[in-house]
């Protein structure tokens, strides 16, 4: 992720939205963070995926530098830290709802809940409130 100080090449929105948070590995971390629960850097290893220590370190640090992310010592377990979305991430959690549909309707190999998809699909407003609420409380 380029530095906010750093000049740009493009202006152009989509080049400054993947330049933020466009790679695989950080829109997995959104995701885990975003739906599956997972908050520590232990169990973003463990989502099955196969992320690379070195990379997963990475991509923690860069969606902390570009406030999507907020992390905080772990109150049980001093050593570990704790990872959640700000609002500014949370700001992705209908980006990251578009892709899982478009992924459902055009690829029948993805796996999800058909009541997450018809949720998606028929309330939407209602399942972005209730993950942000979630977060909120986290």
């Amino acid at each position: 992720m380029p530095s906010p100080d750093k000049k740009r090449h493009t202006c152009c929105p989509v080049t400054i939205a993947l330049d933020t948070f466009g790679d695989r590995w950080s829109l997995l971390v959104i995701r885990d963070l975003m739906c599956k629960g997972r908050a520590t850097y232990g169990e973003f290893l463990e989502s099955g995926e196969g992320i690379a220590t070195n990379v997963l370190a990475n991509r923690l640090k860069d969606l902390e530098s570009a406030n999507i992310i907020q992390k905080s010592r772990d109150p049980e377990n001093r050593r570990r830290y704790l990872y959640r979305l700000t609002e500014k991430g949370c700001d992705l959690i209908p980006i990251i709802l578009e892709m899982i549909g478009w992924s459902a309707k055009h690829d029948p190999q993805t796996v999800m809940e058909k009541k997450t998809l018809k949720r998606i699909k028929n309330d939407r407003d209602g399942l972005i409130a209730e993950i942000r609420a979630r977060i909120k409380a986290s």
